[in-house]
């Protein structure tokens, strides 16, 4: 299994997690945090998936799925959420990011 597979494979589970995150962190009562998190989480499972098909700089899927991990770092800041919400949200954000640069850079 190529990097760029693993890569993927967890950035899409990142994406399913924030689609149910509204639910189980209990921000569900915001409609703007919950459809903000379902859509742009629905936007980085697809791209993700999608992504498989290749990598590097042109690989515009990567580029999606990191432009969603860079929403969910500033996502808090945007929407009043709990302090276990912020800290999931920015850190799965960057972890996010972090892959899709290391799946942007690899060589096919």
């Amino acid at each position: 299994m190529k990097l760029r597979s693993v890569d993927n494979t967890i950035v899409a589970l990142i994406g399913i997690w924030f689609i149910i995150a509204p639910w189980i962190a209990g921000y569900s009562d915001d409609k703007g945090a919950l459809w903000t998190s379902v859509i742009v989480g629905a936007v980085q499972l697809i791209a993700s998936l999608w992504a498989f098909s290749g990598s590097g700089w042109g690989s515009w899927q990567n580029w999606i799925s990191l432009l969603a991990g860079v929403w969910f770092i500033v996502f808090p800041f945007v929407y009043t959420v709990e302090s276990n919400v912020m800290w999931s949200s920015i850190i799965l954000g960057a972890v996010t990011v972090l892959l899709n640069l290391i799946t942007l850079s690899a060589k096919d």
